[in-house]
């Protein structure tokens, strides 16, 4: 019931009616200090200004009373305790106006920041409208609607152009195009076909598609996008922790003040005064709006800060380690060099016959082949007779050629020699990180087909600006050591530690934070997850990356944009930095307006204004990083 009626004091009409009660109570005041004689309200039976100090007083009180009772320690002493003070204190000595005044302009900054936190929480407003509420449901031949919480696991769903996809699934029949904009970022829609994953909440462009649901509910990639932004909230930074604990002793630092005030001058009018501008409300709106700006202004751009503090402590960290696959590259192996060795057979007629005989083949190389000539649109022939031989290679018939495709060591096994030019090519191809397939007719090795991860566009640049920003760019793999140094010189990174099993990678960093650095995990795959947590803040490829590395993480990347890393750091830095100013700012004019009083140049009227103006200065600066461009 008290917190009911507390939401409705604090809310904008009730704050509204407070407002119009307090200038008309304005008004004779003002027209006395102008030399005019005072305006008569004695059709009132009450001083209007006893609506303003009820109306957005009682919230401020209600909040001093509830901290002393609940919160332990040094928190009980809050700066509503103070608030509550100053305008007892005002109404002791009867200017009622300059309680009112008190209560109402807090009343303000506490809605001035609600507008400024929902503001930063338009991302995640968005999120939530855009949660399907229905799906289409395949069952006996016949569709049925039903509510997305009455969707299951393996359901097949239908889902017609123009609709949201209900949960996460798999495309069963049909090609489209997604637009993947709200997880993701991405601008451009996805094109999208059989076996693909479509994730729930974005958006069926053209074609209609029949789905097998694989992530349903809470597990949903919106739904915990939405959770990780909702725990956000939830976590204080240490700045806001700090700015929590100076507004704790500031309450009996005013009161000291105010007594000395007033056993100097006699006057208990200045005594009140300095109660009035001590109060501490910029101080303690300037980390809480700031951070949520900085939050809220990430989330657009498909990056989620689980923490304000996670945001802190990616300002200070001096040195990024990066996990490559996944991260640094795309994690996917690609065809990137093919060498013919038969002056009968190119490189395409080299690649046709080496995809056909590796077409039944379950070895990652053997079907990122078959994938890479799907993709060039070449013809595969049939093949018979295959056999694999597990870590060797294959043999298989293709119109009547008997084919090896495999190591060096399954070619000389199968007494096919290997000269001193395939010998170079294959060390060449090593030195560049590369995986290699040999393929071989009866006679000899015909050709040679090398198969690379594939390096991100984005990761040279996105190093060279760590770099002009004095960050250090550390490469953590468990890649052998030719193909992490290959990659690590290609991006730039002169550091490079390999073939690291997970727990190496956590006493990697754990040697590196004794040495005094504080050290920025980057990673996707769940053997990342135990370094992530030991690093001091971590970043988490959150797109293609696993659910466990999402939730060791204290940032996920939803586009998989490692460019956004730099981004990242100027947003810290740009958020520290206003925090900073914004409570210099604030105890400066707390300082001012102190002294101002001491000198009897203010009363509580004139000094609650001048301190309550740091306040609106305060949130409004917050409200200006939102919108700030970080190129």
């Amino acid at each position: 019931m008290l917190q009911k009626a507390n939401d409705f004091f604090a809310g904008l009409p009730m704050t509204i009616i407070a407002g119009f009660f307090l200038l008309l109570d304005l008004v004779p005041h003002l027209t006395e200090e102008l030399g005019g004689s005072p305006m008569n309200l004695n059709f009132l039976p009450f001083d209007p200004a006893w609506i303003t100090i009820i109306i957005s007083g009682t919230p401020l009180l209600y909040l001093a009373v509830w901290r002393i009772i609940y919160n332990r320690g040094i928190s009980k002493i809050s700066s509503a305790l103070l608030i509550t003070i100053a305008m007892i204190a005002a109404i002791s000595i009867g200017d009622l106006f300059a309680a009112g005044e008190i209560a109402f302009i807090m009343a303000i900054g506490a809605i001035l920041e609600e507008i400024t936190t929902n503001r930063a929480k338009k991302g995640l407003k968005k999120l939530i409208n855009l949660a399907p509420t229905q799906g289409r449901r395949l069952k006996d031949g016949k569709e049925e609607i039903i509510t997305a919480e009455e969707i299951k696991h393996d359901d097949i769903l239908r889902i017609l152009p123009g609709e949201t996809v209900p949960v996460d699934g798999k495309i069963l029949t049909g090609e489209t195009s997604i637009d993947q904009s709200i997880i993701t970022g991405e601008s451009l829609p996805v094109d999208k076909t059989i076996g693909d994953e479509v994730f729930c909440g974005t958006i069926n462009c053209f074609g209609s598609i029949d789905i097998a649901a694989t992530q349903v509910g809470e597990d949903s990639s919106l739904r915990k996008l939405i959770q990780m932004v909702k725990d956000a909230e939830k976590k204080q930074a240490p700045m806001q922790r700090i700015a929590d604990k100076a507004a704790s002793w500031l309450v009996p630092v005013a009161l000291l003040i105010a007594i000395c005030a007033y056993s100097w001058t006699g006057n208990i009018v200045t005594a009140v005064t300095v109660l009035v501008v001590f109060c501490p409300c910029a101080l303690v709106l300037a980390t809480p709006t700031a951070i949520m700006a900085a939050i809220g202004q990430a989330t657009k751009y498909g990056v989620i800060i689980k923490s304000g503090e996670a945001l802190e402590k990616m300002r200070q960290a001096d040195t990024i380690a990066f996990d490559k696959t996944g991260t640094l590259t795309y994690g996917r192996l690609n065809v990137s060099d093919i060498f013919s060795f038969d002056k009968d057979l190119n490189d395409i007629s080299l690649l046709a016959l080496t995809a056909s005989a590796e077409a039944k083949s379950e070895h990652p190389l053997g079907k990122a082949i078959v994938s890479y000539a799907n993709e060039q649109g070449l013809s595969l022939a049939n093949s018979s007779n295959f056999k694999m031989i597990t870590g060797k290679g294959i043999y298989a018939e293709i119109s009547g050629n008997k084919l090896l495709c495999g190591n060096e060591k399954f070619l000389i096994d199968n007494g096919i020699a290997i000269d001193n030019t395939i010998q170079t090519i294959l060390m060449k191809l090593r030195k560049q990180g590369k995986a290699s397939i040999l393929v071989a007719n009866n006679t000899k090795c015909i050709g040679v087909i090398a198969l690379s991860d594939v390096l991100r566009r984005e990761a040279k640049n996105m190093v060279s600006q760590l770099n002009s920003m004095h960050t250090r760019a550390v490469l953590m793999t468990g890649d052998n050591a030719q193909t992490a140094n290959y990659f690590a010189e290609q991006v730039g990174i002169s550091e490079v530690r390999a073939e690291l099993l997970p727990e190496d990678k956590v006493r990697h960093i754990e040697e590196l934070q004794r040495d005094h650095h504080k050290v920025c995990m980057i990673g996707d795959g769940v053997n990342d997850a135990p370094a992530l947590k030991t690093a001091y803040v971590s970043v988490a490829m959150g797109n293609m990356g696993s659910d466990i590395a999402i939730d060791a993480s204290d940032i996920a990347l939803m586009s998989d944009d490692i460019s956004k890393i730099p981004y990242l750091k100027r947003l810290s830095n740009a958020t520290v930095a206003t925090i900073k100013f914004s409570i210099t700012l604030s105890m400066f004019i707390n300082f001012v307006a102190i002294v101002l009083s001491l000198l009897q140049m203010l009363n509580p009227t004139t000094g609650a204004l001048v301190h309550n103006a740091g306040s609106c200065f305060v949130a409004l600066i917050a409200a200006l990083l939102y919108d700030r461009k970080f190129e």
